[in-house]
């Protein structure tokens, strides 16, 4: 096709949980993304570092890209063939002005398709626990604009509105807050009336206000609330207290920086996120098999030289049963070996890609200990295989050294730091490291971490940490499960704080 496409996406309220799978995939395949002020951070960072990204952000009375201008770039990118995304937080075509882009493409004979999103009228109202209907309360929910076109300051049909009796949403609104509560009110709805207002609703920053009608205004200002928010008014209000879910969870508002490799950082974020949490997902190392490795060819012909082979990594055991398949082989040359690995998730993997159990796990999932046991149980004729990564410490040599056992130091992937697009950091965000070298890989990208707080998986990654003037909090083992209980611990005190 001599053009590209169009897709115009809604990127929901903020929480990337609220994606749509169709949406995801195109942030993942397209070639530029123009995206808005509204689309969260957490999606943002699921943005691959080399797709081309377009800011059209716009603020409340700021406009540094007029919406035509908008129009036109995508025009200009979908004409030069390529795969464009046009980003919007919620939905499109809730007052996200996607008819009028969708126009310009459409005159132009572009192709374009619609991905709808959910919501913030919606979604925002039910993560605070209030329903926009209810059938002792209202039948009907009715979303409203209080921002009109740029000269037009004329305010709602308030006489309208308060006659519906049902739950009112405003979006946009923030700044109008005291003239829409004066509105209703004066157009005959009772100045008791149940009312919210909920600030960066799904994300961690989520903050809700409820009170009556006529004095929600002032209890906004008494917060400090400023937008994005959604204001609600009706009697569905009144359940927040009941249904209230969201600010409960142990994590909420906490976000952290998730660091590990692209293909390992699921887990973690997945169970963060579950908590409370919102994640930025900001990969600041690869690994990747070393390929050729006639080294390792050669090592793994002569396995039989071998009575233990030790793991100090997931990536380790899975890139080195990788090696060990494409060379013809499979775990029944390793039938007589002793197999030792550093932790329970290096131990999984062993299981996972060569289907063995390990012989031996030291207490203490560090390096040191792994080299204190294995030098303790290598008999003197014994010979020892790491297959580990190109930059690994000395950690597990040390012991070795000193009791004289015999090892072979087998490389099987190279670490490489990951380019990422830097976000946006705020000094109460947390960074998550699961080793030295994701400390040196973000740091490579990310300026001015100095005094931030750093959640590591152990000392030597806390130290390499301090390193750079973070601030740590360490887990007690070198467990996903345990830097989660070290997390909401800290963050369990930050609260109580503040």
């Amino acid at each position: 096709m001599k053009n590209g496409k169009v897709w115009l996406a809604g990127a929901g309220p903020g929480d990337p949980g609220l994606l749509t799978v169709k949406a995801k995939r195109l942030i993942e395949t397209a070639d530029v993304i123009v995206y808005d002020r509204l689309v969260g951070d957490a999606v943002l960072s699921l943005i691959p570092c080399g797709t081309e990204r377009i800011d059209v952000g716009k603020t409340s009375g700021h406009h540094p890209v007029p919406q035509e201008e908008i129009s036109r770039i995508l025009l200009k990118e979908a004409q030069k063939g390529k795969k464009v995304l046009r980003l919007k937080g919620g939905d499109p075509f809730v007052f996200g002005r996607g008819g009028e882009e969708i126009e310009l493409l459409s005159s132009h004979q572009i192709p374009y398709e619609i991905i709808p999103g959910i919501t913030s009228a919606v979604a925002v109202p039910a993560y605070a626990g209030i329903p926009v209907t209810h059938r002792d309360f209202c039948s009907s929910f009715h979303i409203i604009t209080a921002h009109r076109k740029r000269g037009d300051h004329s305010l709602p049909d308030f006489d309208t509105l308060a006659k519906l009796d049902g739950t009112l949403i405003f979006l946009m609104g923030v700044s109008a807050l005291e003239d829409i509560c004066k509105g209703l009110i004066l157009a005959g709805m009772k100045a008791e009336t149940p009312a919210a207002i909920i600030e960066s609703g799904t994300t961690s920053r989520q903050r809700r206000v409820v009170a009556a009608l006529d004095t929600l205004p002032e209890r906004a200002k008494e917060k400090s609330v400023s937008s994005p928010a959604v204001i609600v008014v009706g009697r569905v209000c009144s359940l927040e207290n009941q249904l209230a879910w969201a600010e409960h969870r142990p994590l909420h508002g906490c976000r952290i920086v998730v660091t590990r490799p692209k293909n390992r950082a699921s887990s973690l974020a997945e169970r963060l996120e579950i908590l409370g949490a919102e994640v930025l997902l900001l990969p600041s190392i690869q690994t990747k098999s070393i390929s050729p490795n006639p080294v390792f060819l050669e090592t793994i012909q002569n396995l039989d030289h071998y009575q233990w082979i030790a793991f100090t990594s997931p990536a380790g055991a899975e890139l080195f049963f990788e090696g060990l398949h494409r060379a013809g082989k499979d775990s029944r040359c390793l039938s007589a070996h002793k197999i030792a690995a550093i932790g329970p998730a290096t131990a999984k993997a062993v299981l996972q890609y060569g289907g063995l159990f390990c012989d031996y796990q030291p207490e203490a999932f560090t390096g040191e200990s792994l080299g204190n046991g294995l030098s303790e149980r290598l008999l003197p004729s014994d010979r020892l295989l790491l297959p580990r990564s190109d930059i690994a410490t000395d950690q597990v040599l040390k012991p070795l050294i000193r009791k004289g056992i015999s090892y072979t130091d087998l490389p099987v992937y190279e670490t490489k730091y990951q380019p990422f697009f830097p976000p946006v950091l705020t000094p109460d965000d947390i960074i998550a490291f699961t080793s030295a070298s994701t400390v040196r890989g973000f740091v490579s990208r990310m300026k001015g971490c100095e005094g931030m707080t750093a959640l590591c998986i152990g000392e030597q990654t806390a130290e390499e940490a301090k390193r750079f003037q973070f601030e740590t909090v360490v887990a007690k083992q070198a467990t996903i499960d345990s830097m989660i209980e070290a997390l909401i611990c800290y963050h369990q005190e930050r609260k109580k704080k503040r």
